[in-house]
């Protein structure tokens, strides 16, 4: 596998590198900026460079500010230094909004030729959190369009490359983000999970990705009630090249708001009070495969495993566990409740224009939702609270429960979605992505930390999930689990970070 950089030029001689400025840790950028050792000015100058240099071969960084305008904005955050005005641990750092999510003055796309260049008039509710942090937004991360589908291609902006191989899919949908923060383009990102979107771009691109508890970052979306009180599947959460920064990226988008009556009132820890957790005698279930129900690509349940092993070097004891539920049930209560919310989406089906323009997959979503009656929604939400239930159980004799994140590795990025795994076809176009529908359907918090790397370079990893709103354990493992593993030290272009 080639792991060389194309660029405009077609140089593929270009090996990626990484120090400097953007091979800082969002953490450590933050802290040199404050302390005034590098200018917020140099900040952007060195990311912008970056971006120019490895995006066109990437393409995660979509809907840019134009590169004068990002440089002016550096220097009024350098002069409001040099006035002793500190806005937040963010001040002057660049940052990419997800594009589903709206940012105030820069286009909201949602991937679709529907709404390409529509411009948001205001900022989403964690959007705006970041911002009063002293970010400065340099545009949009690609996404697939509407988020729907694990691949991030659109057409709009185009398909996103595997960081560790371009011509590989990145994941979806926070795939341009999970891009841009492996390839040193972002120090961090927001992101947004459904159906795994925090969680596997992080797995296919080796860095964190975290779908926080149910409520713990509210949304307030302008739209009816329904959204407040129902659709729960769909939840914002932060995603970085380590731990820390990860973590220290929720506590800013995290938070009760009133406007969001389900949020969670209980206030996460400042960053710096996150500690890592004791290995010794931590209990993880693995669920692997849920024995064979899931197709998994063969060599895959085999890295998990060994990296889990490897954890008994430090105490933790790893056993095998199964929940006390039919999985068929699950993944039937999954296409209940993706259709009923995806078929919002009915106006634009029912217009003859639009619905051209609608990717078969969306259709397909919306199509499902049609002649659903009351009492199949309300039979998946039984469902979903008796699978709560299944996990709340196991929760009992373990701290944690482990799958893979994936159930294939990276695959080619001109294959929308893969039509089978194994001997075994897929029939929806997200079938193969299976594997994480628990996680959301129990609003449970969820981590992605690396797994490692197959013979060919294929980057995997595992989700870690914890009891509901236990984030801070969870996220404690995980600085715990970084601690005893070196696979974030293997970036792109096989160069460990702790050669600079």
């Amino acid at each position: 596998m080639n792991f060389s950089e194309p660029t405009p030029n077609n140089r593929s001689d270009m090996i990626i590198t990484y120090g400097g400025i953007t091979g800082m840790s969002a953490c450590q950028l933050s802290a040199a900026i404050r302390e005034r050792r590098v200018s917020c000015v140099e900040v952007m100058q060195a990311y912008l460079e970056r971006i120019h240099l490895y995006n066109p071969g990437y393409n995660a960084i979509v809907s840019m500010v134009h590169d004068e305008k990002l440089v002016e904005l550096a220097q009024k955050a350098d002069l409001a230094l040099d006035k002793g005005e500190y806005w937040g641990w963010m001040h002057g750092m660049p940052h990419a909004v997800k594009d589903l999510a709206s940012a105030k003055g820069l286009e909201t796309s949602l991937g679709s030729k529907i709404f390409a260049d529509t411009i948001a008039g205001s900022d989403d509710l964690h959007i705006a959190r970041i911002r009063s942090q002293g970010a400065i937004f340099i545009g949009k991360t690609n996404v697939p369009e509407f988020g729907l589908g694990s691949q991030t291609y659109n057409d709009v902006h185009g398909t996103t490359g595997n960081a560790y191989d371009p011509k590989l899919t990145a994941g979806g949908s926070s795939g341009g983000a999970a891009v841009g923060l492996a390839l040193q383009m972002l120090p961090v990102a927001d992101g947004s999970d459904m159906m795994g979107s925090l969680r596997n771009p992080a797995g296919y691109n080796n860095i964190i990705g975290f779908r926080p508890s149910q409520g713990r970052v509210p949304s307030v979306p302008g739209r009816p009630a329904l959204d407040v009180y129902y659709q729960q599947l769909l939840i914002d959460g932060p995603m970085g090249r380590n731990v820390e920064d990860t973590l220290r990226l929720l506590v800013t988008m995290a938070g009760y708001d009133s406007r969001a009556p389900l949020s969670l009132r209980d206030e996460l820890p400042a960053h710096d009070m996150f500690r890592k957790a004791d290995l010794n005698g931590f209990r993880i279930g693995w669920m692997g495969d849920f024995e064979g129900y899931l197709a998994t690509e063969e060599g895959l349940l085999d890295l998990c495993e060994k990296s889990l092993d490897g954890l008994s070097q430090h105490g933790v004891v790893v056993e095998r566990c199964q929940p006390a539920y039919d999985m068929a049930r699950l993944w039937q209560t999954w296409l209940t409740l993706r259709h009923w919310i995806v078929g919002n989406h009915k106006p634009l089906y029912d217009d003859p224009e639009k619905k051209k323009l609608l990717k078969p997959e969306l259709a397909w979503e919306i199509e499902g939702s049609f002649g659903m009656p009351a009492s199949q929604v309300a039979e998946a939400a039984m469902a979903r609270t008796d699978w709560y239930q299944a996990l709340h159980a196991l929760f009992e004799r373990y701290d944690l429960l482990a799958l893979p994140t994936a159930q294939v590795f990276p695959y080619p990025a001109d294959i929308h979605w893969p039509v089978s795994v194994g001997d075994r076809t897929m029939d929806t176009y997200h079938r193969w992505m299976e594997v994480v529908v628990g996680g959301t359907l129990a609003g449970l918090p969820v981590v992605n930390l690396p797994a490692g790397f197959d013979n060919q370079g294929r980057p995997m990893g595992i989700q870690f999930m914890g009891p509901m709103g236990h984030d801070r354990e969870v996220l404690e493992f995980s600085l715990a689990y970084e601690a005893v593993t070196d696979y974030l030290d293997k970036r792109p272009g096989y160069r460990s970070v702790r050669e600079n």
